[in-house]
């Protein structure tokens, strides 16, 4: 039995206008998809009306109240009706739409608010006496005289209670508090100097995120204001960035690979201060970072974009959470290059988090049982079984397991000592290098760290030798329609990594060349996936991907072996190595290969402070 289609009606509907405020509501549903949307947008308003201090107060997660107060400019009487219409703003005339230089401009967020709560906005200007102004559920009352002596306070209550279904979709208490101090979080990055307050009133009431505005030159304030959102660990483990490229200015703080994340919670990009989730700032992150992060890893980073308004479109989703670039090629590589511009400059350095988990696992754990004294051996008891094992003089011996044995090494050079990674001392369970600082002790994973110094040298031969490909007796033709075209322009590119394609008719492709290096491969496969990545990031590392993957497993397999024992010059010039060797830090996947703990903590560790 066929069923009829319900978009299709028996008779023809009539064509008639929507009232205002079920246009208001309509809109509310892409400007305010949650609370932490509502706060973004009154924050982005108290923020282009020149406030230093914002103050956000929330109850049950913003589904009962938002309060966002400030010092800023305030409205007049006569600005607040218009406040609440549609596409009504005091940030742009409407000439120019690419010369955005605020956040707000669409004149949505206000009417959209007043449409699903119920909203109140007090604002005292200067010149002019403190007014009040009233809507509910898109029913907008009078102008009346209020108390304020200065800047706005926009208060938003029951939020959504004009359209119930959508209260539905939110999620607890706790997560929309998460999401709202995420929200002002990014702000307060992208501003240091003003100062924020967010404070749960909806029991008792609690400060959850404070910071006050910042002084000094602006790479300063931004640092400090780093270390108060992120927290100084971030700060103590992040490298500097500043670069510029044809107009477009980076700055901000990268992580070190070691100082990596589970998940991408500790992102923060940024484009003329504005925050924004755009496919390709990530693209490029990950691009810069995938030489030295597995792909379950992911790196900490703070970064600002800076260009000429006309060259970015930040008028291309309601939330303004995304932005197209002009030239989306020029910010993807300023990126990329700066960013592995740094981690090279970093050296051999690791996280000082690696130091702190490493000193965590030394501490010994409370297992909670008394040992008494009648449970305690005696001294003849421990003499006899001393004595019972034959063969064994020393007690260093007698004790410690095979697998345990310390096999020393001495060298009493102080010059060596000096240096970054130290000298060499003797090496432990034939894997583990330790090696002996002016202030400190160094272990290092011999394996992991021959491993990286090997994958290094098999780059830099590649970048000067270029990589070897494989002429394919018979052409392989690929059929790609449309998007042939896209590859023959990366033609020269690809071909560099030894992958050769020539046109072949309208829509299709010719494989000539492959990397050698890979052996036999699927070319269409490939193809594909290489447009797969330009559709996704705009550019694509696919190829060059796949050749540094047959490099790393090159480089594993012919690295020092773990189990082989190493002579002490041998430690040394693997530690001389390290310390000349760009992102020696960590091996191939992320992970450190050395630990280096300061003979402060180590005293620690045994009481002696």
């Amino acid at each position: 039995m066929a069923h009829p289609d319900p978009k299709i009606s028996d008779s023809p509907r009539a064509i008639r206008k929507l009232d205002e405020t079920a246009i208001n509501r309509i809109a509310a549903g892409e400007v305010v998809e949650r609370p932490a949307s509502a706060v973004k947008e009154l924050v982005e308003n108290a923020i282009d009306a020149g406030a230093r201090r914002i103050s956000v107060d929330i109850a049950h997660g913003g589904k009962s109240l938002i309060r966002v107060t400030d010092d800023g400019c305030g409205m007049g009487p006569d600005d607040m009706p218009l406040a609440l219409a549609r596409h009504a703003t005091s940030k742009i005339d409407g000439s120019d739409l690419l010369n955005i230089r605020s956040f707000g401009f669409r004149g949505e967020a206000l009417p959209s608010l007043g449409a699903v709560g119920r909203l109140t906005i007090t604002s005292r200007a200067d010149g002019c006496e403190a007014c009040q102004i009233r809507v509910s559920g898109g029913d907008m009352g009078a102008v009346k005289p209020a108390a304020l002596s200065r800047g706005t306070v926009v208060e938003l209550r029951d939020l959504f209670f004009a359209t119930p279904a959508r209260l539905k979709f939110l999620r607890t208490d706790r997560a929309e508090m998460q999401a709202i101090s995420d929200v002002v979080k990014r702000l307060a990055m992208a501003e240091p100097g003003v100062g924020f307050t967010l404070r749960d009133v909806s029991d008792a009431p609690r400060v959850t995120f404070r910071a006050d505005a910042e002084q000094g030159e602006l790479f300063d304030a931004l640092r400090a204001r780093l270390g108060t959102v992120m927290g100084r660990e971030f700060i103590d483990n992040a490298l500097p960035i500043e670069a510029e490229r044809d107009g477009l200015r980076l700055v901000g703080f990268a992580g070190l690979p070691t100082y990596s994340r589970g998940s991408g919670v500790a992102q923060y990009l940024f484009v003329n201060g504005r925050p924004v989730r755009d496919k390709l700032l990530i693209g490029a992150l990950r691009g810069a970072y995938a030489d030295f992060l597995s792909r379950d890893r992911h790196p900490a980073v703070a970064l600002f974009v800076d260009c000429p308004p006309e060259r970015v479109d930040v008028n291309v989703h309601p939330a303004k959470a995304e932005v197209r670039f002009r030239e989306p090629g020029v910010a993807r590589g300023l990126i990329v290059t700066a960013l592995r511009h740094a981690l090279a400059e970093a050296g051999h350095r690791a996280s000082t988090t690696v130091a702190g988990a490493t000193l965590g696992a030394f501490r010994p754990e409370a297992t909670g049982a008394r040992v008494y004294q009648m449970d305690r051996p005696s001294q003849a008891t421990l003499r006899a079984r001393e004595w019972q094992a034959p063969g064994l003089a020393d007690p260093a011996e007698r004790f410690a397991p095979a697998s345990a044995r310390v096999e020393e090494v001495i060298d009493d050079t102080p010059e060596i000592a000096a240096l970054p990674l130290g000298a060499a001392r003797a090496q432990v369970h034939e894997n583990y290098i330790l090696a002996q600082t002016e202030d400190g002790l160094v272990i290092v994973d011999q394996h992991a760290a021959h491993e990286r110094l090997v994958y290094e040298k098999l780059k830099r031969q590649m970048a000067e030798n270029g990589v070897a490909a494989q002429a394919l007796l018979i052409p392989e033709i690929v059929t790609l329609g449309a998007d042939a075209d896209r590859l023959l322009d990366m033609a020269p590119e690809l071909a560099r990594f030894g992958l050769g394609i020539e046109a072949f008719g309208p829509g299709t492709v010719a494989v000539r060349e492959t990397p050698a290096i890979l052996g036999a491969v699927n070319a269409e496969a490939m193809l594909r996936d290489i447009l797969d990545e330009l559709d996704e990031l705009g550019d694509s590392r696919t190829l060059q991907a796949r050749i540094e993957a047959i490099l790393s497993r090159v480089a594993c397999h012919g690295s020092i072996r773990s189990g082989r024992r190493m002579q002490a010059d041998e430690m040394n010039a693997l530690l001389r190595e390290m310390e000349a060797t760009p992102h020696s830090g960590q091996c191939n996947h992320g992970r450190p290969t050395y630990v280096e703990l300061k003979l402060s903590d180590i005293e620690r560790l045994f009481g002696r402070t």
